[in-house]
């Protein structure tokens, strides 16, 4: 998929109106007085919209006797997945150096070793950081 097309998937993918055409495109072909029914929108409209998922290659358009008929094309969208799928990687590896960050953030230096742990207010306003007094036994 070149960028020109990635750019044309994900700009036809930005509006909430041809999500939900493509969504019920899902169930099956359609016509554009079907597709325009759920929206308050007039057809001209939702044709136009139509127009723009055309030109991504997101769904083709077939004449079936006067009716012209709208079907879902799902290679774009397995393409478009499988170029996110590169970046599922990044999360993983993100999560577990955030991970191993919080860890040695936790750990007492040596420094802090017998010096009393201070309470901050649990990040409520207002409150200061006060000493948490040790029970002696």
């Amino acid at each position: 998929m070149t960028e020109d097309q990635l750019d044309a998937v994900f700009g036809a993918l930005a509006d909430r109106t041809r999500r939900a055409i493509l969504a019920r495109l899902t169930e099956g072909d359609a016509t554009v007085a079907e597709l325009a029914a759920p929206f308050a929108m007039s057809q001209p409209a939702v044709s136009r919209h139509l127009k723009v998922l055309e030109g991504a290659g997101l769904i083709s358009r077939t004449r079936q006797a006067t009716a012209r008929l709208s079907h879902l094309e799902g290679g774009p969208l397995q393409e478009v997945t499988g170029w996110l799928g590169t970046y599922r990687e990044y999360w993983p590896e993100a999560h577990e150096r955030l991970d191993a960050l919080l860890a040695a953030l936790n750990e007492p230096s040596p420094a802090d070793i017998g010096r009393p742990r201070v309470r901050t207010g649990r990040g409520r306003p207002g409150r200061t950081a006060t000493p948490i007094q040790e029970e002696s036994t």
